[in-house]
């Protein structure tokens, strides 16, 4: 599972608003990633309905196209809002990852490896409400770095800074390590540049805006004063690749087309509503111009026909109030007709086509490819390409989110196909959870218990119990592990007093784990912690490394899980206990695809402190690094000084852990259970586990307070130590 950690840094784009360029910011961005040597893919998780239209995405088909990638189909808009409504916010970014890892593995199966994904962020619109606050969820499961995309005009500066602060916000603000900085894309006004030099290379054209602007914006924003917050890249607004084809007019106004021509490749540079006589409207006979008149109007389209025939290259004609030249016209005008003048018929009159004409979307038709190469080699050309280089190459924390955890943990569990015994098989969350699990091939569980009894809890919840669900009746097997067990306790247990232990079918799950008939167990929901734990230290024993049995919490925090030892097992570790401790839950942090940063919680940190208790914890850490030279591991550390970036550089300036850490060691049992009860509840954090370290074989103990999913993540774990285990 310890792959995931080896997954392209993710970056994501994130529009301030309508209209801003997100998707041909996402096109600049990557051919100029490409061009410092950074291999990028292209993410678009979800649908928009309102700016896409019907048919495929129009985003995912560009970058196809247009960069000769296949990035995976977005999920649906439908699909996004049912789940937002139904509060499964878990499952959709589960699938969020699961795309994501379906664009690294098919560059992957391209022959090339990734170095960063582009993302493409929701766009805020009227219908969808929800955009900023699935935006920072979104960077939460893919730990993305942020760039914030925005548009205007720069004689209003005061609304563009608000925009890119207001949005920044829910990253931590434009000046947080998370946030990159922001591409300012269709700028209008800008004091700067050749907005249609449309040959200029990558980099080429520095981003930059003058010192007034820029003064003008942190007036109103003066966070975008900070240096963390970088202006990638200042796009001017481009006359030339906002026009559209005259195909694309025809198709978002409906219109019929009298003569199709070079519709598909001609474009429109502008249109002219021409409501005067042709004779006093000449200047509007221009190259790229649409000539939106009345159908009746003969001498326009006269006059239209000439031009073309003078070589003048309009756009088209674009007739209205649904009238059409009669057949002499039409024959008249043949010859313009037959160099791709393109004529089109609409049934609104004039100024409400005019109007229509106005509204059209600036954004590029899927099927516009030409369009899409040049506004990527464009928009390239505007990006601060140094910046980027030296900003990306260099390391990015790496933090693994809970929606990747969750779906790491069940992608690997599948693969494992792993046989999981669950002693408490009447008991009703252990039955659902064992149904979720065989269902999603999470494992093939194994329930002990009458099946009677298990299929009246079942049919008393509404729930089918799969046919390959195993079911073992206790009574009928508990006889045949009396002798193993005897052997196995040599000098310890006799018959009788073996066959009183086995009625208790903890003890019979343990049995069966100790001679292969199953590869884990989970137990827990109605058990304690000593029920669960004593016959696998009596039954299974330590394996050969180590000297303890401990255990771990995978505590899925809202942006990373991190990983709290020991919480359930032992009680008052000594110095020697603790380092083993911290040892083990760095190797299953880094088994499960956490990279361990190890901090040795106590009350003082560093050196501040005195006394018995962060004297062992001083000596724990020693003992820990002689070890292991190569493990980040760090202590005494205060959780505060472990876990907040700026408190561990005020407390612990020099620590390789302090600010950072991912996996935290606690002193004694007191301290760890209460602080993981601490934050499970007071903020509605999940935790998987306790997972048990050190055994020979995987058993793992569950709170009596878990919920089905719980037993589901804690089964699917158990399933990986075993496949780990082998391996």
């Amino acid at each position: 599972m310890n792959s995931s950690a080896e997954q392209p840094q993710a970056i994501l784009l994130v529009p301030t608003s309508m209209g801003a360029g997100l998707t041909s910011a996402c096109l600049g961005l990557i051919q100029a990633l490409d061009t410092i040597g950074l291999k990028a893919g292209f993410l678009k998780p979800f649908m928009q309905n309102e700016l896409n239209g019907p048919g495929l995405d129009r985003s995912t088909a560009l970058v196809s196209r247009t960069l000769n990638q296949r990035p995976p189909s977005p999920i649906s808009q439908t699909r996004l809002e049912r789940l937002l409504r139904d509060n499964q916010t878990d499952e959709l970014m589960e699938n969020v990852i699961e795309l994501f890892e379906q664009v690294t593995q098919q560059a992957h199966r391209d022959g090339s490896a990734l170095d960063l994904v582009v993302v493409e962020g929701v766009v805020p619109t009227q219908h969808t409400t929800y955009a900023t606050q699935t935006n920072a969820q979104l960077a939460d499961a893919l730990n993305a770095r942020i760039i914030l995309v925005g548009t205007g005009d720069l004689n209003e500066p005061q609304r563009l800074a608000e925009e890119l602060d207001m949005h920044a916000r829910s990253f931590g603000g434009v000046s947080s390590s998370r946030t990159l900085g922001g591409i300012l894309m269709r700028m209008k006004n800008l004091p700067y540049g050749q907005e249609d030099d449309l040959s200029a290379a990558p980099g080429t054209i520095k981003p930059h805006l003058e010192e007034p602007v820029l003064n003008e914006l942190r007036r109103f924003s003066p966070a975008l004063a900070t240096d963390r917050f970088h202006l990638i890249g200042v796009v001017p607004y481009s006359n030339t690749l906002s026009a559209p084809r005259t195909l694309d007019v025809a198709r978002a106004l409906n219109a019929k087309m009298l003569n199709e021509g070079e519709a598909a490749t001609r474009r429109v540079l502008s249109t002219s509503l021409c409501a005067r006589s042709a004779a006093n409207a000449l200047h509007i006979f221009k190259p790229g111009s649409l000539v939106v008149a009345s159908g009746d109007r003969d001498d326009v389209v006269l006059a239209s026909a000439l031009a073309t025939m003078n070589g003048t290259q309009l756009a088209g004609i674009l007739l209205t109030n649904g009238f059409l030249p009669n057949d002499n016209m039409i024959e008249m005008c043949r010859p313009a007709l037959k160099t791709g003048l393109p004529v089109l018929v609409v049934e609104t009159d004039s100024l409400t086509t005019a109007q229509n004409l106005s509204q059209l979307s600036r954004e590029i038709p899927m099927d516009d490819f030409e369009r899409a190469e040049q506004v990527a080699r464009f928009v390239a050309a505007h990006m601060d390409l140094e910046w980027l280089k030296a900003k990306l190459n260099l390391g990015y924390i790496h933090r693994l989110s809970p929606s990747a955890f969750r779906h790491q943990l069940v992608k690997v569990a599948q693969q494992a196909k792993k046989r999981i015994v669950l002693p408490e098989g009447d008991e009703p969350r252990t039955i659902e959870a064992a149904i979720v699990c065989q269902r999603r091939g999470i494992a093939d569980c194994v329930l002990l218990g009458k099946r009677e009894d298990i299929e009246n809890v079942a049919r008393h919840r509404g729930l089918t119990l799969p046919d390959t669900l195993t079911i073992i009746d206790p009574e009928s097997t508990r006889a045949r592990y009396i002798s193993p067990m005897v052997e196995r306790r040599r000098g310890k247990l006799n018959e009788l007093t073996a066959e009183a232990q086995l009625q208790d079918n903890v003890v019979l799950g343990t049995m069966m784990l100790q001679l292969d008939e199953v590869d884990g167990l989970v137990s827990g929901a109605v058990h304690t912690t000593a029920n669960t734990v004593r016959p696998a230290f009596q039954l299974i024993k330590t394996a050969p490394e180590y000297n303890q049995v401990s255990s771990i919490f995978f505590m899925l925090l809202p942006e990373q899980v991190v990983v709290y030892g020991d919480c359930a097992v032992n009680t008052d570790p000594d110095a020697e206990t603790l380092a083993e401790i911290a040892l083990q839950s760095a190797r299953s942090a880094e088994a499960f695809g956490i990279e361990p940063r190890v901090a040795m919680i106590s009350y003082s940190t560093g050196d501040s402190g005195t006394g018995a208790d962060v004297d062992k914890v001083r000596e724990a850490t020693r003992i820990a690094k002689e070890r292991a030279p190569h493990l980040a591991i760090d202590g005494p550390l205060q959780y505060d000084a472990a876990a907040i970036e700026s408190v561990g550089k005020q407390k612990a300036p020099d620590s390789p852990v302090a600010g950072k850490a991912t996996v935290f060691v606690f002193p004694d049992l007191n301290t760890g259970n209460t602080t993981y009860k601490a934050v499970q509840r007071s903020a509605r954090v999940v935790s998987v586990g306790p997972m048990l370290q050190g055994l020979n074989k995987p058993v793992n103990d569950l709170s009596r307070g878990a919920l089905v999913d719980d037993i589901v993540y804690t089964i699917a774990l158990t399933a990986i130590q075993a496949s780990q285990r082998e391996s």
